[in-house]
């Protein structure tokens, strides 16, 4: 299994690999930047894809791009609440999820993948106006995620930004694959 696979019951030292590893991804880049780039930087990155090649998965058992995009539209909806809940409250309990159910019940093998990035972008604007509202002290406000314990604001918009680079990158592999 690989360290980006991120299951929801993982034990502690498998979430730590799999933040360590995202954020190593990041390094030291802008997380805005990379925040503020994604919206733009999905559209190019399946420009020129057929309906077929978009839901083809590299190989059995594995994603298909349009199912990335699904994720990533629905990360931001996690992210969303996420955001919102260290904002309004003092130190607030963030709960997984397991990406592989909601991507199975949510059937992401179903997703458009214009209307995933379309949702995406609408989710990401609305975000990115709250993180850059955000004073110096309100990146420092902390939630209790139940598997990964204490998370700064300013944590999350790194790992989030190192959540598009994983995922940009994965797009960019699968698109290889089935071009």
């Amino acid at each position: 299994m690989s360290v980006f696979t991120n299951p929801a019951a993982g034990a502690g030292e498998q979430a730590a690999a799999y933040v360590t590893a995202v954020l190593e991804l990041l390094g030291e880049r802008d997380p805005m930047v990379v925040l503020r780039d994604m919206p733009i930087a999905l559209p190019q990155a399946i420009e020129g894809l057929s309906a077929r090649q978009l839901h083809e998965p590299e190989r059995p058992g594995k994603w298909s791009i349009a199912q990335i995009l699904q994720h990533l539209a629905d990360a931001d909806v996690v992210w969303a609440w996420r955001l919102r809940l260290i904002l309004a409250q003092d130190r607030p309990i963030l709960t997984g999820y397991d990406q592989d159910l909601w991507a199975e019940r949510l059937h992401y093998d179903e997703a458009n993948a214009s209307e995933a990035i379309e949702l995406f972008t609408v989710l990401r604007r609305a975000n990115l106006r709250l993180i850059e509202r955000a004073s110096p002290g309100d990146l420092q406000r902390v939630g209790v995620h139940v598997e990964r314990g204490e998370e700064t604001l300013e944590h999350l918009r790194r790992l989030y930004a190192g959540h598009d680079l994983l995922h940009l990158r994965q797009v960019e592999r699968v698109r290889r694959a089935v071009a």
